[in-house]
């Protein structure tokens, strides 16, 4: 892009210093989708949504306008369908986006990318480079990269790399109470699907092991035969079994945030500041040069707390004791700095209040 008349050399070097994407890591249930349609918004983004989803292999240009928030997704109304950006990705009478690959719907823990990595990293890749060849920022929404993020901050260091943090509790009542009000049990399934599928892993075996998760009988013959114990499992799951599945994933992918990204999100603070929601605003633009607009997110600490006398099935109380374990293995990793250590042990100790409730 050239420089406008009366443009200062400096101008053009913070220019050419803006990260030439944005991608936001989140988890299911934590108000990722809210916080990424806020950048959708923007006239220069093309927000990819949920770029791994399996849905995707079988998307059809026929399908692409009934993507949209249901009743019972808890999502913000949106301006266009859930998919509507890979319509060019997509050909007539055909099924399935460009590059996609099923098996990229299996978050890893792997220290090192597995086989799957190199299409993974084209695939993405191509997304990217389609999008900013017609002038516009990509920004994608992922539920299933945490995991992945250490492989994915080494093949994109030209994109931003945000995480949305919410606290377990919040995090886990949102999908426990759809699962109670509707019958979805797709949310507290997928911990169980994700534990499951790398428990090969040392990591997460440990993980597992520290919070005492009890994980569908059977060994996984295939992702898709497990996700389908994983839903039948959860619908008659032990609830006190179910949240430290949750935890032993959430503090997986918390660990993986410690490695270093370039925006940490803390959606417990983003609904009950302004000045906090300002300062994001102010963090994007200041790394990718876009402007966000923050203000009406929801005080969701607040509606956690509302919501307790509903969290049936659960003894809350026993949940001080799950906080702590994985509080301590956070620890024990030694990939954290004491100040992202301390924003945790605030998530826990928040955590410890809101489930005291639980019955």
């Amino acid at each position: 892009m050239p420089l406008s008349q009366g443009s200062s050399p400096g101008a053009a070097t913070q220019l050419n210093a803006l990260k030439q994407g944005v991608f936001l890591h989140t988890g299911w249930r934590s108000a990722g989708t809210w916080v990424w349609s806020r950048l959708r918004a923007l006239d220069s983004v093309t927000g990819f949504y949920e770029p791994f989803s399996t849905v995707l292999a079988d998307l059809s240009l026929a399908d692409v306008s009934a993507s949209r928030p249901t009743l019972t997704s808890g999502h913000p109304p949106l301006a266009a369908p859930y998919f509507d950006e890979y319509r060019p990705f997509l050909e007539e009478g055909a099924r399935g986006v460009a590059g996609y690959r099923k098996r990229f719907g299996t978050d890893r823990f792997a220290p090192a990318p597995d086989a799957e990595f190199p299409a993974l990293q084209a695939y993405l890749a191509n997304l990217c480079e389609r999008t900013a060849e017609h002038g516009s920022v990509p920004v994608f929404k992922f539920c299933r990269s945490s995991g992945r993020l250490p492989w994915l901050k080494q093949a994109f260091p030209q994109v931003m790399h945000a995480a949305v943090l919410r606290n377990p509790a919040s995090q886990f009542a949102s999908g426990w109470l759809l699962n109670q009000q509707w019958s979805n049990s797709f949310f507290v399934a997928a911990p169980f699907r994700v534990l499951g599928l790398n428990q090969t892993e040392p990591l997460v075996r440990q993980a597992i092991e520290i919070c005492g998760v009890s994980l569908p009988p059977g060994v996984p013959t295939s992702d898709d035969a497990y996700a389908m114990a994983c839903e039948q499992y959860a619908r008659t799951a032990e609830g006190n079994n179910a949240y430290r599945a949750f935890v032993a994933l959430w503090i997986l992918c918390v660990l993986r945030m410690a490695d270093g990204v370039d925006l940490m999100i803390d959606v417990d603070r983003l609904g009950q500041s302004r000045d906090y929601a300002a300062g994001l605003r102010s963090g994007f633009e200041a790394q990718a040069g876009l402007s966000p607009d923050f203000s009406s997110a929801r005080d969701l600490v607040e509606e956690t707390r509302r919501s307790a006398a509903r969290m049936a099935g659960i003894d809350g109380r026993s949940m001080r004791a799950v906080h702590s374990a994985a509080l301590k293995f956070l620890k024990a990793q030694n990939s954290a700095d004491a100040d992202f250590i301390e924003l945790v042990r605030e998530k826990m100790v928040l955590a410890n209040e809101l489930t005291e409730q639980w019955r």
